[in-house]
């Protein structure tokens, strides 16, 4: 089955004209199950996890518009999953976990964007990578990486080694495959699936997410996975899908997981 469940309306409207742009390029490209996941930080009832004046100013959206399209979606006749892309916060797990349960989600995504007050992929702070000290950096995000798991709250962890975006990979390499056991250790032992995402394929850094050793010890150790573009545009839906096939059986995957209101499912990776 072909799957893409990492997108975003954000560059457009909460419309079904504007939706309709992405699940009509979802059927175009084969894509049988599609799924929206909107960043959570753009609605205002997440101001209580994450507020900072990055993400304050973008403050865009209510979740009873959000919900109310895909009602209208559903009136349509058009198969869309309801999602969201929560930035995991450290110390706001009840808050996290009290917005996740107020709504029906078909599932839910999670990814660590900031270390700190560091958007780790932000243009406006690239410059700030030349200022820190690679290792430390990654260290603390897969030290999010590793209690996002172990909160057991999403259903996906998006974008896994998103750290490396701007090409700043620290150079010891036996420090990089140990924080590489460590946070496939505690994916495990969660319910937390893995996307490889094609996204990072249009990124400064050109490799998908995650790293093939990375995916390869996720295979090793049963972690699932999903397949995602990351779309932001509506002519990203699918983006490089046959590439991230063919990545993810070169790495031992032959299935992948699904999600319908919450419940999830394994088919043939296709």
């Amino acid at each position: 089955m072909r799957t893409d469940y990492h997108n975003h309306l954000e560059k457009g409207t909460l419309t079904l004209d504007y939706l309709k742009k992405f699940t009509n390029e979802a059927k175009e490209k084969g894509i049988e199950e599609f799924g929206i996941s909107e960043h959570a930080y753009h609605f205002a009832e997440t101001e209580n996890i994450l507020s900072n004046p990055w993400v304050n100013e973008r403050r865009w959206y209510e979740m009873t518009d959000y919900v109310q399209l895909f009602k209208e979606a559903k009136e349509a006749g058009i198969d869309v999953r309801m999602s969201i892309e929560m930035d995991y916060t450290p110390g706001k797990h009840k808050e996290m976990e009290a917005f996740i349960q107020k709504y029906p989600f078909d599932y839910v995504v999670g990814s660590v964007h900031w270390v700190g007050d560091f958007g780790i992929d932000l243009a406006e702070y690239r410059k700030e990578w030349d200022k820190r000290d690679v290792k430390e950096v990654y260290k603390q995000y897969f030290d999010q990486i590793v209690t996002l798991a172990e909160s057991n709250l999403f259903d996906i962890v998006g974008h896994l080694d998103l750290v490396k975006i701007f090409g700043y990979v620290p150079k010891d390499r036996a420090f990089l495959l140990s924080e590489y056991e460590r946070i496939t250790d505690a994916l495990k032992n969660s319910k937390t699936c893995v996307e490889i995402s094609t996204a990072g394929l249009r990124k400064h850094v050109g490799r998908m997410y995650p790293e093939p050793e990375l995916l390869r010890m996720c295979n090793q150790k049963g972690i699932p996975i999903v397949l995602s573009s990351d779309a932001h545009e509506p002519e990203h839906v699918g983006y490089a899908y046959d590439e991230a096939v063919r990545f993810a059986k070169t790495a031992g995957y032959s299935t992948v997981m699904t999600f319908k209101k919450g419940e999830r499912r394994e088919v043939a990776l296709t």
